[in-house]
């Protein structure tokens, strides 16, 4: 009985084609729309979180807080507060941290013959390439020595290296660094290898000198603008956070003065917003649903008008009320299906090519697929069943005799 009310019901929609697609076009648009976005917050989220990722792990960010303005004082940044003896200390203080490194970096011209290239110029000690994860291809890195003696030695990004030094080895080739109206000598020691660019910039076109030279020789003060740490492991992250906010509120009395934020809550951070940006766009696509649902229930009432005479000659040969109500609720299910399925086609070729032009992974989820089509299908019933009970309750008499 089941399966010759269904064939009914899709005969009824094949007798009008183009009217019943129409009539599906809200529950196609609404289905695409809602995998489409979902799918585009999931991408965008791995993208942003495998970029984070790269930078290193377990990484912890310490900078200056804003000290706030009162009583005819400025607002002001806490510049003036880091020092490498304070790295020391938070190292020997918190058992958590396994590495930190001072954050330093000015912008300066390289020169090498007769190529030039303006670029970012990182102060950095040997841990760098720890806690980043980044190593030289070639030649070597900053050294222990280096930094102590405060030695003119330069390392490339992978990048710089091919601008300055396109068909030579640069390493132990010399450059010229032209910065703050000063110009200094310097021996490159190594290239580093090639990582691509990220959340924070092109790290292959930037250039690293040890922390001591561009503390003593470039900025000529003693101060940084703040820290990178590295925690233990994942699992040591939230304590190193607590140790380092403890040992810095009882050296510097006021924790209005630093900031002490992890890798784990920036990425929880931009988890929850593109999640709820997610679900509130996948939320205005769902209203589609329910002008797609209006929509069935209008040619539902409509064609329950037309058939007038065929519920009369089926009451009358024995149909009873429920078998006519399931016929029109199995109508109504088989019209937001099928629509349903080809929105199901839609979103995905929509998340593709969204997902291409981003440069970010596609990815459409069982869940958003099965969520969207559920919900078109409970669409499709919640305004299918006011028709199905209409058609239901015709008087046989009343129905033969409709014009």
């Amino acid at each position: 009985m089941i399966w010759e009310i269904l064939r009914m019901a899709v005969n009824s929609l094949t007798v009008n084609k183009m009217r019943s697609f129409l009539s599906m076009l809200g529950i196609i648009i609404g289905v695409g729309a809602v995998i489409a976005i979902v799918s585009v917050g999931s991408g965008a989220q791995m993208q942003v979180t495998s970029q984070i990722s790269q930078l290193g792990s377990n990484l912890i960010t310490i900078s200056p807080g804003i000290r706030r303005g009162s009583s005819g004082r400025i607002s002001m940044t806490s510049t003036d507060l880091f020092t490498m003896e304070l790295a020391d200390q938070l190292q020997q203080n918190c058992p958590s941290l396994a590495r930190i490194m001072p954050n330093l970096q000015t912008s300066g011209l390289l020169i090498a013959g007769t190529n030039n290239y303006q670029t970012t110029v990182v102060g950095v000690t040997p841990v760098y390439q720890q806690i980043y994860d980044f190593y030289p291809a070639r030649g070597q890195f900053i050294t222990e020595e280096h930094e102590a003696g405060a030695t003119n030695v330069l390392v490339l990004g992978s990048g710089l290296a091919t601008e300055l030094f396109p068909e030579t080895d640069p390493v132990g080739q010399k450059v010229k660094l032209f910065v703050r109206n000063r110009h200094l000598l310097f021996v490159v020691v190594g290239v580093m290898e090639e990582k691509g660019s990220g959340a924070w910039g092109n790290i292959e076109n930037q250039a690293f000198i040890p922390a001591s030279v561009l503390m003593k020789k470039i900025n000529n003060r003693k101060y940084v603008s703040g820290y990178t740490a590295q925690a233990a492991s994942a699992a040591d992250a939230k304590a190193a956070v607590g140790e380092v906010q403890y040992f810095l509120t009882r050296y510097l009395g006021d924790p209005s003065q630093f900031r002490v934020t992890s890798q784990e809550q920036l990425l929880e951070t931009i988890s929850q917003v593109t999640g709820t940006l997610s679900l509130m766009l996948g939320g205005i696509a769902g209203i589609s649903l329910l002008v797609g649902g209006i929509g069935i229930m209008n040619i539902m009432l409509v064609s329950v008008t037309e058939r007038t005479r065929e519920i009369g000659i089926r009451k009358a040969l024995g149909a009873k009320r429920r078998h006519i109500l399931t016929q029109f609720i199995i109508e109504s299910l088989a019209m937001s299906g099928f629509g349903g399925l080809i929105g199901i086609g839609f979103g995905w070729l929509g998340a593709a090519g969204v997902a291409k032009i981003g440069g970010w992974p596609l990815v459409v989820t069982h869940t958003s697929v099965l969520l969207a089509f559920s919900f078109a299908l409970l669409v499709g019933l919640f305004f299918g069943i006011y028709p199905a009970r209409k058609a239901s309750k015709l008087d046989p008499v009343i129905a033969l005799s409709y014009e």
